[in-house]
């Protein structure tokens, strides 16, 4: 055992060195479909996504999909994102997961979806606007598949459907997340108890072609000479996937028999077409009823800048600090046969921005 966490520490030390200066802030704005980047659950973006070691559920699909394999039951998650406090722009996403038995694994199907609000229609002839409106939306659709292959190997792969509208204009693609969690128990009372208590996870996400817009928007209709006109469709230039690399570590305390419990998280992220990061986070657990987290994220730039403008060295909305808690209501008794205690859970969290407001999740889920 000690070898093989061994070698799990010196890849991961190997993996972070070489990608250390894998993010490219020159690439920033080259790639497409970024809201791919935006983690929409409650739970998770309580401490910034630290979490992506041991992140379960339906939750997990979103930093390491690994993390659906831990899933015992069947789970229902909703959340809402007010994203960037004032701007309108509002974040919809909801998930369903289901075991399908000890060793066939568990299927997941998750649903997000952002709008912008109306936005007016304005011409070269009428730059005021025009009295019509649009309003784009961004929506993508996970179908998840994640198993534990062992008490201490969990992978998991995740296809995610993604389309973008501007008015009529559109961009259709998918999209490849493909994940591995790996526990261990160090010590002899973790041991006796199989308690796991160091974990770590690595996780590869937005692998898939590229995407482009097409539509009438892009048609252009000019006059001739002679009064007649004359359409012409033009073609947008295609773009990438925001691909990532998410490399995670996390130690868990226990207290008092289990009562009290503190977690310790890390991840490194290593972008493709913008600055990388590493995070980190920690949370309090009592009894798996309230939970306290909080987090923060490191990038190059984030301790520059003004950040009551927008000259700052930051290339996302984030300035670092973010906290959230949890709260879970048992609803009944263990269930004996499939050793599930039916759970209703709130989550909130609050990530803090350089412009506007900060973004606010909330968050519902049902364990049954």
């Amino acid at each position: 055992m000690k070898h093989v966490i061994k070698s799990v520490i010196i890849v991961m030390a190997l993996l972070i060195t070489g990608s250390s200066y894998a993010g490219n802030k020159d690439r920033a704005g080259q790639a497409g479909a970024t809201h791919l980047l935006i983690n929409p659950w409650a739970r998770s973006s309580g401490w910034g996504g630290a979490g992506s070691a041991n992140e379960q559920g339906i939750e997990g699909t979103f930093m390491n999909v690994a993390g659906l394999a831990f899933t015992k039951g069947t789970q229902l998650v909703f959340a809402h994102t007010r994203w960037l406090e004032g701007t309108n722009i509002s974040i919809n996403a909801a998930g369903l997961a289901q075991n399908l038995g000890k060793t066939r694994g568990v299927i997941g199907l998750s649903v997000t979806a952002m709008s912008f609000g109306d936005v007016p229609v304005t011409t070269v002839d009428k730059p005021e606007g025009t009295g019509a409106t649009y309003s784009p939306r961004f929506l993508n659709i996970g179908l998840s598949y994640a198993k534990s292959f062992s008490k201490k190997i969990h992978g998991g792969i995740n296809v995610k459907i993604i389309n973008e509208a501007i008015g009529n204009v559109s961009a259709n693609g998918v999209a490849i997340d493909a994940g591995v969690q790996y526990t261990a128990s160090i010590g002899k009372k973790a041991n006796a108890d199989e308690f796991s208590n160091l974990i770590f996870g690595i996780a590869l996400k937005n692998i898939g072609p590229k995407m482009r817009y097409i539509g009438d928007g892009l048609d252009q209709t000019v006059t001739l000479p002679n009064g007649a006109q004359l359409t012409a469709g033009q073609k947008s230039v295609s773009f990438e996937m925001p691909a990532l690399m998410n490399l995670g570590a996390m130690y868990r305390f226990r207290f008092k028999g289990g009562e009290h419990k503190l977690i310790t998280a890390f991840n490194f992220t290593t972008n493709s077409f913008t600055k990388d990061q590493f995070i980190l986070g920690l949370e309090y657990n009592w009894k798996d009823i309230i939970m306290l987290r909080g987090g923060y994220t490191f990038e190059n730039g984030v301790f520059s800048g003004n950040r009551d403008a927008l000259n700052t060295n930051l290339t996302n909305a984030f300035t670092g600090p973010s906290a959230g808690f949890s709260a879970d209501i048992p609803l009944g008794k263990t269930n004996s046969e499939k050793k599930i205690k039916p759970r209703f859970g709130l989550d909130y969290s609050f990530r803090a921005t350089y412009a506007f407001r900060g973004v606010h999740t909330f968050g519902a889920r049902l364990n049954l």
